[in-house]
């Protein structure tokens, strides 16, 4: 069966489909159609190459009309002109003539702008390169067709987290760093590098006094090759890894008033890496602030654990501090035998910021 993604005013069909609506308004492409056509052709610039139109054109061979399509390399634009669809080459950017180039004067495009639904605060900060434009445009497909490779299918809900996280934590560095975007203006972080390898692409390139500069379509096949397999990892490890954990954090703080009425204590109902989770959960649910205190299970010891929640995913400075009591020990004596008793704990604690 297809399963239909729905994303702000755009619904995809994803999974088996025959037919994949990609981003409202710009194409429609059939999956496995197998009539007899032309080898289609996707057309990037010569020359040194760079991470983004390297991954630009993986991405693009991840989706059935191109999966066998020939990576034509020049800058001749009556050859571009023959070419199915352009990635950052020819100075137009024109998604219902699948044109992608970022080069052009007064492109301003982000990922806000492509999918206007999306966080204009967090995702209108970063100009677009070519990977960008085609991971915004097709990535929810990319990332189907990805996942599929190792029989895993995902809900529409797995799907659209995986599409962000991936964004977040490979894509808006690979925009920033080929636009040259600081990674700080005026004391404020606009984004992070995760992977760095925007720089290991570029070393693929032959050297200045290499003089078998002939062979650089080779190894832009291999700088497909390694941004392929980064860029799959991401996608396994958010898939397998990063969302099984927000889907535990998100039950466990859907769950706080059955722990205490007050909601101010979460128990974390299975160990995993919360904290990042956290923060993003309950600014999405709008309870920013109100839990105070984590409690776990430690079966290691059959213990049960209590932590304060920090102000920051990274501080060692609590919103509220365990009881002075408590305060000083070392790890192992900040935790309790029961779960009632942990719960106690936190409750004390909570209790002594009221005197």
């Amino acid at each position: 069966m297809d399963q239909l993604v729905k994303f702000g005013a755009n619904i995809y069909r994803i999974a088996n489909s025959t037919t994949f609506a990609v981003w409202h308004g710009f194409s429609t492409m059939a999956s496995n159609n197998k009539s007899p056509r032309l080898m289609k052709k996707i057309g990037t610039h010569s020359g040194v190459f760079h991470c983004d139109e390297a991954l630009a054109c993986f991405m693009l061979k991840q989706l059935p009309d191109y999966s066998d399509a020939e990576i034509i390399r020049t800058r001749d634009p009556k050859i571009l002109e023959e070419c199915d669809i352009v990635v950052d080459v020819g100075g137009e950017y024109d998604p219902k003539h699948n044109r992608f180039d970022h080069h052009q004067r007064g492109f301003k495009e982000t990922f806000h702008s492509v999918q206007p639904e999306l966080s204009k605060d967090k995702y209108d900060n970063i100009v677009l390169s070519s990977a960008g434009l085609v991971y915004a445009h097709f990535g929810l497909d990319i990332i189907t067709r990805v996942l599929a490779k190792k029989n895993l299918i995902g809900t529409s809900e797995s799907i659209k987290g995986v599409f962000l996280h991936v964004y977040d934590n490979l894509i808006e560095e690979i925009d920033a760093i080929d636009n040259g975007v600081p990674m700080c203006t005026e004391g404020t972080t606009r984004y992070q590098i995760h992977t760095h390898l925007s720089r290991r692409v570029n070393r693929l390139n032959p050297a200045w006094n290499d003089t078998n500069s002939n062979n650089i379509d080779e190894l832009f096949q291999k700088a497909v090759a390694l941004v392929g397999s980064e860029f799959e990892d991401c996608v396994y490890q958010s898939f397998l890894v990063w969302w099984p954990a927000r889907e535990i954090v998100k039950k466990s703080i859907e769950g706080r008033k059955l722990v205490d009425d007050s909601g101010k204590i979460m128990q974390l109902i299975e160990r995993c890496a919360w904290k990042e989770h956290f923060f993003s959960l309950e600014e999405d649910m709008d309870i920013k602030g109100q839990i105070q205190f984590c409690i776990f299970s430690d079966e290691s010891d059959n213990s049960w654990r209590v932590q304060g929640i920090p102000i920051h995913p990274e501080s060692f400075i609590c919103r509220t501090f365990l009881h002075e009591d408590w305060r000083g020990v070392r790890d192992e004596v900040l935790s309790n035998r029961t779960k009632e008793g942990a719960i106690e704990m936190a409750k004390r604690s909570l209790e002594a910021t009221k005197q």
